[in-house]
């Protein structure tokens, strides 16, 4: 068999003298549509791949030549047919067409302009169209400029190829568009040193057009993403000493290694892609001088910049792509990672000490995660955190440098990255990434600089907690691995006769949210608390599983100062049910002894209020506002699922006194919006008058409609209201005498029984 074959270029194609001289390419009729302009996600992915391929090949001070494989078809009488590379052949003339438009150079009807379609007459016309038509230097929508043209056709809006032309030439645009067009377009064009060049196969015996088509399409057996980047990447060495071994580790004990790790179609080719990902950014990361920048690019243009010969570093970090790679070769990787770390759901029955992890993703086996999901995205969160690189990094490290008490460091690491989400940033990550070694390698805790300061300051505390008192150990890391702590302990007492038993305590409580209703109202019984997050806010708990994350709020993510109330309150109250068997009953008994308490004292300030009525505790943020700095008798109490006051919240008094009512047809269910200084009233439906909890009592607001004016001032009266409406209540150095929920309930009720 005859088999011509040559490296040619777009426009080289028409040059030839030979026998098979190409004088148009015709895309045939068994071919599909030109599918690279499709607006799905995965075909954008491979378009912007693609036309970054060409851009640095074409605009770049110092280009960098591709081959795009080859393109195999039939001369027939001057026209090749592809069969092969229909979609390269196709996005190359759109190039060509738009970067000679820009420089000035399509000029009258040139050889490579003879490009066309023979699977629809509109797309042959729409190419011809085309080819003669330049495009303004001035506009900024190539598509748009094309579709206002005279000579297109508005049927045309139902050709899937013309369609995906228009979307490759605005994505052509917008990556070119800055460059110099006559410069880009001399590199493409130049024959002594091709930019873009392939590969072209012509049989001249080739036989049937479509049976061959339909053989090529059913082998399925292109060059595959990994395929393209090992050639490049064996490009980016082939100068340094290591390129031969890496090629002969690829293929042989890194594919062994992977093999366990391959997807579903038996290729281990994305994982290689994924996991030497992972290394080029933490080498890009250890380079002191790298612009560490979020980029989407093709994997090989940051090898490119982390393992060529323009990196000084490049050694020390092919040595490093070496150890990630090598350091688990003959390991039992699983076993790794089974012996260091747990789901949160997991327990932990053989009492190894092991960390637990809290990722959204709870596979615990963080080199599979990492070679299933490195580089993906959802939005603009990566679904392999910056979290799991550290810690993965730090097993690394571990592994390569065999660390002592590889345990104690990994899980003050795990501490620092869950309490460290504001620090967890890309352009903090190089120093982040020195913490790591420093406190892996070394163990050199005091020298961290880049974690979460009071995190940090915590550790040190934990470590010399631990160093007096070596039998606390298990409890210190049981605390540490609660879901609602996950590392931080700032709101525990470090007092060593007592930290045990209060231990148990918590995560009995932390494991029983059937009974978190009781634990809010038990915990303000023992004290304020709550956490003020500004002199607006203040942080309770919940009762509600679905909102957890308020303990973790309360309880963590403030310094040891600022938790001391939070801190005491909590302490008294695992002291009071370490002993109990019963939490239920014994959580219910600490708030009626405190409640009886205050009414036997006549003192009904705010806190009595929310431990009598469970009411006033259900909103499940567990986050309150209030005026003037100070909790006090107006307060706003926000829903599950939100933080500020931007959405509907209800006032915990009013809710009370309606609750108390029985929720009546005739007062409207309150609702809430606004700041938290304006006035809030349960509003009665028929005649709009209002209740307000105020500091002094309780203030009523007329009706609305003037036919029950004479009602209202009759039994405003007779309730002992001011003119303006306030019920003054008895109080004692501003603290309620007499209990405010009861008297609005009567109140209301009242208000109800006279029509209003």
């Amino acid at each position: 068999m005859n088999t011509p074959s040559r490296l040619t270029t777009f426009t080289g194609l028409f040059a030839s003298d030979d026998e098979a001289q190409v004088r148009a390419i015709q895309v045939p009729l068994i071919q599909r549509d030109y599918a690279q302009g499709r607006e799905d996600g995965t075909i954008e992915q491979i378009r912007n791949n693609f036309l970054d391929v060409l851009h640095l090949a074409v605009s770049e001070e110092n280009p960098d030549p591709v081959h795009l494989d080859f393109v195999y078809g039939e001369v027939k009488s001057g026209v090749l047919e592809p069969l092969d590379g229909q979609q390269r052949l196709t996005t190359l003339f759109l190039l060509h067409w738009y970067l000679a438009s820009r420089a000035g150079e399509l000029h009258s009807r040139q050889p490579w302009t003879e490009f066309t379609y023979a699977t629809r007459p509109s797309a042959r016309l729409f190419c011809e169209r085309l080819a003669v038509s330049p495009l303004p230097t001035s506009i900024d929508q190539p598509s748009a400029w094309i579709i206002d043209q005279p000579w297109y056709l508005f049927v045309w809006r139902h050709d899937p190829t013309i369609q995906s032309m228009l979307v490759v030439l605005d994505a052509i645009h917008r990556r070119f568009r800055t460059e110099d067009a006559k410069a880009a377009w001399v590199r493409l064009i130049d024959p002594i040193k091709p930019a873009v060049s392939f590969l072209v196969l012509a049989p001249s015996d080739m036989g049937s057009a479509a049976d061959l088509y339909i053989k090529m399409n059913s082998r399925g057996k292109p060059l595959t993403e990994f395929e393209n980047f090992k050639a490049h990447f064996e490009k980016s060495i082939e100068s340094t000493e290591r390129a031969m071994e890496f090629a002969e580790r690829v293929d042989g004990a890194w594919s062994d290694l992977l093999w366990k790790f391959r997807g579903e179609d038996d290729l281990v080719d994305d994982e290689f892609i994924r996991y030497i990902g992972f290394i080029t950014e933490l080498c890009e990361w250890a380079d002191p001088d790298a612009d560490v920048r979020e980029r989407r690019e093709l994997l090989s243009r940051s090898t490119e910049r982390v393992f060529g010969e323009a990196n000084v570093r490049r050694c020390e970090s092919l040595d490093f792509l070496f150890k990630a790679f090598d350091v688990w070769v003959g390991r039992d990787i699983a076993a790794v990672f089974t012996g260091l770390f747990r789901g949160a759901a997991e327990e932990d029955g053989d009492k190894a000490d092991r960390i637990v992890l809290f990722f959204r993703d709870q596979r615990i086996n963080l080199f599979d995660v990492c070679c299933r999901t490195f580089g993906e995205t959802s939005g603009r969160t990566r679904i392999f955190t910056f979290g799991q690189s550290l810690l993965l990094f730090a097993v690394l490290l571990h592994l390569k440098h065999e660390t002592d008490a590889p345990r104690a460091r990994i899980r003050t690491l795990r501490n620092l990255i869950e309490a460290s989400t504001n620090e967890l940033r890309l352009d903090r990550m190089p120093r982040l990434l020195r913490d790591v070694e420093r406190l892996v390698r070394d163990g050199a805790l005091s020298e961290l600089e880049s974690f979460n300061k009071q995190q940090i300051g915590e550790e040190l505390l934990k470590r010399e907690f631990l160093v007096a008192n070596p039998e606390l150990t298990p409890s210190l890391h049981r605390l540490e691995d609660s879901h609602l702590l996950r590392g931080s302990i700032g709101a525990f007492c470090l007092e060593p006769n007592k930290f045990a038993a209060r231990t148990d305590a918590f995560l009995r409580l932390a494991s029983a949210p059937e009974i978190w209703p009781e634990v809010t109202g038990a915990l303000l019984a023992t004290g304020e608390y709550q956490r003020t997050t500004n002199n607006r806010r203040f942080q309770f708990g919940t009762r509600f599983k679905r909102y957890e994350n308020a303990w973790r709020e309360l309880l963590t993510g403030a310094d040891r100062e600022a938790l001391s109330e939070t801190r005491s309150a909590l302490a008294k109250l695992l002291d009071a049910i370490s002993c109990c068997e019963e939490l239920e009953p014994t959580l219910g008994a600490l708030q009626s002894e405190w409640l009886a308490q205050h009414d036997a004292e006549l003192s009904f300030d705010w806190r009595y209020y929310m431990v009598k009525y469970s009411d006033m505790r259900e909103g499940g943020s567990g986050i309150y506002y209030s005026e003037g700095g100070a909790l006090g008798y107006s307060m706003c109490m926000l829903r599950g699922g939100t933080t500020t006051l931007n959405s509907r919240y209800r006032d915990p008094y009013l809710l009370a006194i309606w609750r108390s009512a029985g929720s009546p047809e005739g007062v409207e269910d309150p609702w809430f919006t606004g700041h938290e200084a304006t006035p809030r009233r349960l509003k009665l439906t028929r005649s709009g008058v209002g209740i307000r909890s105020v500091s002094q009592g309780l203030e009523l607001s007329g009706p609305a409609v003037e036919e029950f004016a004479e009602v209202y001032t009759s039994l405003r009266r007779d309730l002992g209201a001011s003119a303006n409406g306030l019920i003054e209540i008895k109080q004692v150095d501003g603290i309620d005498a007499v209990d405010r929920i009861l008297l609005g309930t009567d109140v209301l009720r009242r208000l109800l029984d006279a029509g209003l």
